[in-house]
């Protein structure tokens, strides 16, 4: 008896012991690890685009304390640069990174989340997609598709574009084979020219060869890089084109609300601090990268004579009514664009455009003649 009295006492104090440990021990949960794929539209090591995409996917991991991971595929790496939304939206892979207006094909309202011809600005493009219902119409556009769009920051003011003959009148683009995607291209059609989509890897070899007369892209920072002042005699200015032109980070609905909570919260966050750096980026580096392609390797800037500009603002009013009118949602999209861009155009014309116009020029562009 004093035996099994024994055991008893023995096997009651072990089970105590045992949970005493198990309530003073930290609670120790294992979280589910997520490898994603992201594919781009970008040449490999392009900065800012390409390069940005490796940082979000860095940034993700790094706040997810790498419970998400995402390996980086630069165009044509994975699928071919185009194929970008395709394979976001078929879960080939989890998410992209491009520009929207590269999908007019598919969807029509789709342009005018990347760029307008003389249309918004960067601070009025976010400010629409954020507070003027822009990004709910975008969510709106991408969902049959099942794909959530996301801002991954803007370029800025854009520049004209490079060209192997000057522009001196409306008429000169009759017969320019131009690579211009989006809403601008449908201008240039317009006004007579013939449109190339190419993607960005592949401009330079293109206009080298004379494949394409004239290409724009976004600015001095790449443009110097691409190399394209040895394949192009003038280089045009304002971006007419794209006077903000938005970028976008697509995910595949089913992929991005498998997610934790928590997991859907950072990689927002982090697309909201890559629209701060994406834009920081392009303002910091395009004036030195001109001053570069000008002082360097003799640019020719040009800029685009005033009733050039007028007969393109015309033709950008036709292209949009007419692509508006294409579906309900293209048609809903631009009188929320249009609408918006009355209210801030207000604002607008007291603050930057008086500013701009009335202050001094104390860093005047360096030009040699």
């Amino acid at each position: 008896m004093k035996r099994r009295e024994f055991l008893k006492k023995a096997g009651t104090g072990a089970a105590a012991a045992v949970a005493a440990t198990t309530v003073m021990a930290p609670a120790v949960i294992a979280k589910k690890t997520y490898r994603w794929k992201m594919v781009t539209t970008w040449p490999p090591k392009l900065p800012v685009l390409q390069t940005g995409a490796v940082r979000f996917a860095k940034r993700v991991e790094e706040c997810s304390g790498g419970r998400l991971k995402i390996k980086v595929y630069a165009a044509g790496e994975l699928v071919p640069a185009f194929n970008t939304f395709d394979a976001v939206s078929q879960g080939t892979v989890q998410c992209g990174s491009a520009a929207s207006y590269y999908w007019a094909g598919k969807m029509p309202a789709s342009q005018w989340f990347c760029a307008v011809p003389f249309g918004l600005n960067a601070d009025g493009m976010s400010a629409w997609l954020h507070e003027g219902g822009g990004l709910k119409l975008w969510e709106e556009t991408y969902a049959p598709f099942n794909v959530i769009p996301r801002p991954g920051g803007s370029t800025g003011v854009q520049m004209g574009g490079w060209f192997n003959k000057k522009i001196n009148k409306i008429s000169d683009f009759k017969g320019l084979k131009f690579r211009i995607p989006g809403l601008g291209g449908k201008v240039v059609a317009k006004a007579g020219g013939t449109v190339v989509l190419t993607p960005g890897g592949e401009i330079f070899t293109n206009l080298e060869r004379g494949v394409i007369d004239a290409t724009e892209w976004v600015g001095p920072l790449h443009d110097l890089r691409m190399g394209f002042w040895q394949a192009a005699k003038y280089y045009y200015y304002p971006g007419w084109h794209e006077p903000g032109s938005i970028l976008e980070l697509s995910f595949n609905k089913k992929a991005y609300e498998s997610l934790p909570k928590d997991l859907q919260q950072i990689i927002d966050a982090v697309c909201g601090e890559m629209e701060q750096w994406t834009l920081a980026q392009f303002n910091a580096q395009n004036g030195a990268a001109l001053q570069t392609l000008i002082d360097k390797h003799h640019v020719n800037l040009v800029q685009f004579p005033k009733k050039v500009m007028d007969a393109l603002r015309k033709f950008s009013e036709e292209v949009v009514a007419e692509e508006a009118a294409k579906d309900k949602m293209a048609t809903k999209v631009n009188n929320s664009f249009q609408k918006f861009r009355k209210v801030i155009g207000t604002w607008g014309e007291v603050s930057e455009k008086a500013y701009y116009n009335n202050i001094e020029k104390p860093y005047p562009l360096k030009v040699k003649g």
